[in-house]
C-alpha cells in the first residue's frame, strides 16, 4: 500500500515538529535547525540517490516529471510545467497543501525546515551532475516555488 507524500509527511510531523521544538528551546534556534538540517539532509541524498539509480533513462526531464508526480500524489501540489527536455524541468509550484498543512498546525518555519530543505539534498543525491536552482517557496509566503533543474555544464 503506497501511502502518499503528504500524508507521509502529517504523520512524521506528529514527532519531527516537537523534536524540532525541543531541540530549539534547549539548543537555540540556528543551532538546532542546523543540526536538523544536517541529520534529515543526509537522509534525503540517500533518498535522492537510490531513487535516480532506479530511473531507467538519463533524461532529466523525464525523470524529474515522474518525481513531480510522486511529491504531487494526493492533491499535494498544484504545479506547471515550464521546460522539459533531456537536460532541464522546470516547473512551478502554484498551490501547495504542505504549506497549508504547516500553516494550519502553525509552525510554517517548521514546514519549511522540514519539508523544502530536503529539496537541495535529495537533488543532490541525483547525480549525474544534475542541479537545482530555487529563489522562492510558498512555504516562505511567495505567490508559488520555482524548481529549476538542469545539468552542469562540463
Amino acid at each position: 500500500m503506497d501511502i502518499p507524500l503528504i500524508e507521509q509527511v502529517k504523520i512524521q510531523a506528529r514527532v519531527l515538529v516537537p523534536l524540532v521544538e525541543t531541540l530549539q528551546a534547549e539548543l537555540g534556534e540556528e543551532r538546532a535547525n542546523a543540526l536538523v538540517r544536517k541529520a534529515l539532509g543526509a537522509h534525503y541524498r540517500k533518498l535522492g540517490e537510490r531513487w535516480w539509480r532506479a530511473q531507467a533513462g538519463t533524461n532529466l526531464g523525464e525523470n524529474m516529471a515522474a518525481s513531480f508526480e510522486g511529491f504531487a500524489a494526493g492533491d499535494a501540489l498544484d504545479y506547471e510545467v515550464l521546460q522539459q527536455g533531456p537536460d532541464a524541468f522546470d516547473v512551478n509550484v502554484t498551490g501547495c497543501r504542505y504549506a497549508q498543512f504547516y500553516e494550519k498546525i502553525g509552525v510554517p518555519e517548521l514546514g519549511f525546515l522540514l519539508v523544502c530543505s530536503a529539496d537541495f539534498p535529495m537533488a543532490e543525491g541525483f547525480g549525474g551532475g544534475v542541479q537545482l536552482s530555487r529563489t522562492r517557496t510558498i512555504m516562505q509566503g511567495a505567490s508559488h516555488c520555482d524548481f529549476r533543474y538542469s545539468r552542469k555544464k562540463e
